[in-house]
């Protein structure tokens, strides 16, 4: 028996006027025609004319530009004025300021160009944050499972502590119970003893009473008259259990407590513009020392003088050493100003003009006012601030250490957490000790971690980009970096300093002439200088490596 398939029927298109299948489009009314409709179309009157086009092609897109005020011809012009492409027949915008065509195509291709570009970083960034929200999908259980582990290790510390605790008040009792047995035993001997001495007496003075012997019962008499009775008895009370009425929220407050999930809005990058670090600059074989500083820091047991540096507007340079006293030096090594502070200057920046410093003592971020005041601008809490920079948004960025954890943490000028920075798409630990910090152009930050010997870099969402451990992987210290996104670290041991491009690579180092011992601050003079302490000598040399 033969099939029967349906044969598929081609979609016809009547024409606007007569019902025929349809051949033709007009642009400018935007009707279907046929062949024989269109001479009769044509003489149709219209403000803006017809533009007839082959009906297969009506929705492609076409390359000319058509005049609105004369559909039939093509723009060759455009008048800046009305802001309209024009024919050479639209002669009412003669008196307007007219350019090439060409001249406006290519300003919009540049600007669609840029466009394009911004949407593209746009894509790159989203991407990135796919894979990123994709791990820590994937990471999710291990990293709760992590967490209920530390509650139940904590748990189980308490019932050890719980059993300890049971065990040591079993023993008190023991040995309680055993005092007061031997307490009770000697009180009975002694009791059995008197109430026997009684007995004897009793006896005594009942044969007594029977006797004439006047001597014996004298003498029995005074006996008897000195032998004092019992007035006070000593009694023990047995020990007490005073139990400890169990309150829930202060059993919370000593275990601890889950801290909720927090939601931020972070800042994306994608319309910033980033320079190109391929500059064409070429970087000195023999760095050269312009100016050297001599901070004038005392030395602590371990000979260490200089901490931290911050590089002012107009060029001047703020010293933090071993000593409860910022300095501020010109590049000259002029001393300008000296302010007296809370604690050792080892962490400093430069943030609205202002100086400012963190504080582990009391952990506090304080500037420095315009009268030397100092001023405390937030705390951080239980985490101790280390490391301190202001960054391109106005903010402010600081490493935070507690216990065994570590974060760099973007606070607003007023202490408000706008985002924190402590674990990677894994869900793991970024930092052991996050130590210095800095922000890249490209909206990168960079921490050195003190314990594991190396620079760290995510990007300005916190999805980790990089690390750095050096060539010899060595102590790394301070960071700083340019305008043009390079990176500086300094490797103390090694006395040099490392130079990366924005993506961690390494490019040089930088050794200046005379060589540079214990580099510890580094800050950015511009472009092409830079000023790096030598903790152990107190010195700051300017050092101009382009």
């Amino acid at each position: 028996m033969a099939s029967c398939e349906a044969t598929p029927v081609e979609e016809v298109t009547e024409c606007g006027l007569c019902r025929n299948p349809v051949s033709s489009f007009c642009r400018q009314c935007e009707v279907n025609l046929c062949d024989s409709c269109i001479p009769n179309h044509l003489r149709v009157k219209s403000k803006t004319g017809h533009v007839i086009v082959n009906f297969t092609t009506k929705y492609d897109v076409d390359d000319s530009c058509y005049c609105e005020s004369h559909p039939q011809y093509e723009c060759s012009s455009y008048c800046k004025t009305c802001e309209v492409p024009i024919c050479f027949h639209c002669t009412s915008h003669k008196s307007h300021q007219i350019s090439k065509l060409s001249d406006k195509i290519e300003e919009l291709l540049k600007g669609i160009a840029r466009e394009s570009d911004r949407l593209q970083s746009f894509r790159h960034q989203l991407e990135t944050v796919l894979i990123h929200t994709t791990k820590q999908l994937s990471s999710l259980h291990s990293f709760y499972q992590k967490r209920k582990d530390e509650v139940t290790a904590k748990g189980q510390e308490w019932y050890r502590q719980v059993e300890r605790t049971v065990k040591n008040l079993h023993q008190e009792l023991d040995d309680l119970k055993k005092e007061n047995e031997a307490v009770l035993l000697k009180q009975k001997g002694e009791i059995e003893e008197m109430i026997g001495t009684a007995v004897e007496m009793i006896r005594k003075a009942t044969n007594i009473q029977t006797s004439k012997n006047v001597k014996q019962m004298e003498k029995f008499k005074q006996v008897v008259e000195k032998r004092e009775t019992l007035k006070k008895i000593t009694q023990y009370n047995f020990p007490t259990f005073h139990e400890c009425k169990i309150d829930g929220y202060y059993l919370q407050t000593y275990f601890g407590y889950i801290e909720k999930m927090k939601e931020r809005k972070i800042s994306l990058f994608a319309n910033k513009f980033i320079p190109d670090t391929d500059s064409g600059r070429k970087v000195l074989e023999v760095p050269s020392v312009s100016s050297v500083i001599d901070t004038g820091f005392p030395a602590d047991k371990n000979n260490n003088r200089l901490y931290d540096m911050a590089v002012t507007d107009d060029q001047k340079v703020w010293m933090g050493g071993n000593s409860y006293e910022l300095k501020l030096f010109d590049l000259q090594g002029h001393l300008h100003r000296t302010v007296t502070i809370t604690t050792q200057g080892m962490y400093i920046c430069m943030y609205n003009k202002q100086v400012m410093y963190s504080d582990q003592r009391d952990n506090t971020v304080k500037k420095i006012s315009d009268d030397d005041t100092v001023v405390t601008m937030f705390t951080t809490g239980d985490w101790k601030p280390y490391g301190i920079t202001g960054s391109a948004s106005g903010d402010l960025l600081v490493c935070l250490l507690k216990d065994d954890q570590s974060k760099a943490v973007r606070y607003s000028s007023t202490g408000t957490v706008l985002q924190e920075i402590q674990y990677d798409s894994q869900c793991q630990p970024l930092y052991q000790f996050a130590w210095y910090i800095a922000e890249n152009v490209n909206g990168d930050i960079i921490v050195t971690d003190f314990k594991k010997k190396m620079a760290i870099a995510v990007d300005g969402l916190g999805i980790f980009r990089y690390t750095y451990s050096g060539k010899s992987n060595d102590d790394d210290h301070s960071v700083a970096t340019d305008s043009v996104g390079h990176v500086y670290v300094t490797e103390y041991k090694g006395n040099k300093i490392h130079m990366l491009d924005r993506d961690g690579r390494f490019l040089r180092y930088i050794i200046p002439e005379g060589g540079i011992k214990n580099p510890r601050p580094v800050c950015m003079i511009g472009d092409s200088e830079m000023i790096v302490g030598e903790e152990k000598t107190g010195l700051a040399k300017r050092i101009k490596f382009l």
